[in-house]
């Protein structure tokens, strides 16, 4: 069965994971400059922590047992719009290797759908500005560029 027809499935990540999706991470011009060893001790350390936290999940895309896809769900907790809770999509990532298969729009539906099932008011992300080809990706699937975000950078 080629890889295209096969469908993903999506998962919680295991720490066996953490080498794929630093992987992922660093293959893009913008990760290769920061991303390091997947082996790196802190990468395990980040991804115990995030297991440990109810209110985040590292997700994979897994086919035919290769983790071709991530993205990081984190639950926000806030008082604006009556207390409601948000989900913040971060790290979305697909395999060079499966590009272009339509897989990112099915992994952003499946988070989609997993915000809404927990009753979560609101889907938000970031892009960075470089990334024009994401935003165009992002606007397709109805996410709308409604605010300016900034970041401060403390290494």
């Amino acid at each position: 069965m080629s890889r295209t027809s096969s469908n993903p499935i999506f998962r919680p990540a295991t720490a066996e994971d953490v080498p794929a999706i630093v992987a992922m991470l660093a293959d893009d011009p913008l990760g290769a400059r920061r991303e390091g060893d997947p082996g790196d001790e802190r990468y395990l350390s980040a991804f115990a922590r995030i297991d440990a936290d109810p209110h985040d999940e590292l997700i994979v895309a897994e086919r035919d047992g290769e983790v071709v896809g991530t993205m990081q769900l984190t639950y926000l907790a806030g008082l604006s719009r009556l207390g409601a809770e948000r989900c913040q999509i971060e790290a979305v990532r697909v395999a060079a290797s499966s590009r272009g298969e339509g897989l990112g729009r099915r992994m952003i539906q499946w988070g989609i759908d997993r915000a809404r099932a927990r009753g979560c008011a609101m889907v938000q992300l970031t892009s960075d500005k470089s990334r024009t080809g994401a935003h165009r990706f992002y606007d397709s699937l109805g996410f709308a560029a409604s605010h300016e975000g900034y970041k401060l950078s403390l290494s």
